[in-house]
């Protein structure tokens, strides 16, 4: 597909980098990390910014209530935004990134209806309660049940890394229905209210310090059955369609944030004349190169996304090569910094240039661990190339039972 600009998309870009220019500067403070009915005030209230200039929902297609933008005017869209360092999607990126395309391709009529505009307006904010304790890279193996009663289903069990859950208005829920050997077949996929009784949010601190995730113990929780999307035990190929979209277009903003955090780790290495040793100079042209090829995959995966709807098992490939990519970042920054990158902030250095970016590169080294582990570990994104891709045969069971 021809990626080149057209005149009109010229003309995007264009229009959307002077409404950035004239509105970032009216926004507040950005709210302290740990406030989170602040946090979701700002980037829901960044939304509804994006939504009243009809930037909301850029890469959703126009029966969803998108733009129904063109692949390369989503990539403009993504680019001028990370250039303006405009606010992240944050506590939004659920219900904007996950839930709402799956809804688009999967739900019926009534429940595109009911949740796809106030997704896009801002106005409810989702979390995904996918993983649980026994039940994070093998997701098939989840225990959480649901049993139907009437026009509800009764569900029970606990899920943890449910990001954003204490804002959060409605979860995209993965429950047992089947028998529990039921594996894949046995799967739905559900819309619960956050505000449905028997709902217990406990939070989490991770390596960084940050509490954007949380475990729900879920005791006899109701949900109506009309909040189920695609059939009973139907789940598991709804879910591929959600980490289709998670995989294959979520880290966009990311890449390119990666790419600016190069070109820091470069400014610090020319500033400490690291650049003269030439091992780190090579380290920085591979880390480039790498980043490089990740724009051009990320290119064909969203043309592919606008041919089909979906982003297509390319996704699995990205996931697996920038996460990666992105640990190897976070280490040569870290090393940059020498013995600065043992604190999270670093004294001012007595060559009068201001602070050096330890905090920004301290919290991408953490982040860059975590990466490899969160939306399926790398060896799992391997397992599903070497089968789904390359057509090796699947590896054997493991004694006693199990994959």
């Amino acid at each position: 597909m021809d990626l080149r600009p057209t005149p009109s998309e010229a003309a995007f870009r264009t229009e959307l980098r002077q409404w950035l220019a004239a509105v970032l500067p009216t926004l507040p403070p950005k709210p302290p990390a740990h406030d989170w009915p602040a946090r979701r005030a700002y980037d829901t209230g960044w939304q509804r910014m994006l939504f009243d200039a009809g930037y909301a929902g850029v890469d959703w297609p126009a029966e969803g209530g998108g733009r129904d933008a063109s692949p390369v005017e989503q990539l403009i869209f993504k680019e001028e935004l990370e250039r303006a360092h405009a606010p992240y999607v944050g506590v939004n990126f659920v219900g904007l990134l996950h839930a709402g395309p799956t809804i688009v391709a999967e739900g019926n009529a009534d429940q595109r209806a009911r949740y796809l505009p106030p997704i896009l307006r801002g106005d409810e904010v989702w979390c995904q309660g996918f993983s649980e304790p026994d039940a994070g890279s093998d997701l098939a193996s989840l225990r959480t049940r649901a049993v139907r009663d009437g026009d509800e289903y009764v569900v029970t069990g606990s899920k943890i890394w449910t990001s954003h859950a204490e804002v959060a208005d409605y979860c995209e829920l993965l429950v047992r229905t089947g028998p529990d050997d039921s594996r894949h077949k046995g799967i739905t996929w559900l819309i619960m209210p956050m505000d449905a009784p028997g709902i217990e949010i406990r939070p989490l601190e991770t390596i960084a310090g940050s509490t954007e995730f949380a475990e729900l113990y879920l005791d006899e929780v109701r949900i109506p059955a009309a909040n189920r999307v695609g059939g009973e035990n139907d789940g598991w190929r709804v879910t591929m369609v959600t980490l289709s979209f998670e995989r294959g277009t979520a880290f966009v903003g990311d890449l390119l944030e990666a790419i600016e955090l190069l070109d820091q780790a470069v400014a610090l290495a020319r500033r400490t004349g690291a650049w003269d040793d030439p091992g780190v100079r090579r380290q920085a042209g591979h880390l480039r190169a790498e980043l490089d090829a990740l724009w051009a995959l990320t290119r064909r995966n969203v043309s592919q996304a606008a041919r089909t709807g979906v982003p297509g098992i390319g996704g699995t490939v990205f996931k697996l090569a920038y996460t990666e990519t992105r640990q190897r970042l976070g280490e040569f920054s870290l090393g940059l910094l020498g013995r600065c990158g043992l604190a999270a902030t670093a004294p001012e250095p007595l060559d009068g240039g201001g602070p050096l970016p330890t905090a920004t590169m301290v919290e991408d080294w953490l982040r860059g661990i975590s990466l490899t582990i969160a939306a399926g570990t790398s060896q799992v994104q391997r397992n599903i190339v070497a089968e789904r891709i390359l057509g090796l045969p699947k590896e054997p069971p493991a004694a006693g039972g199990g994959r």
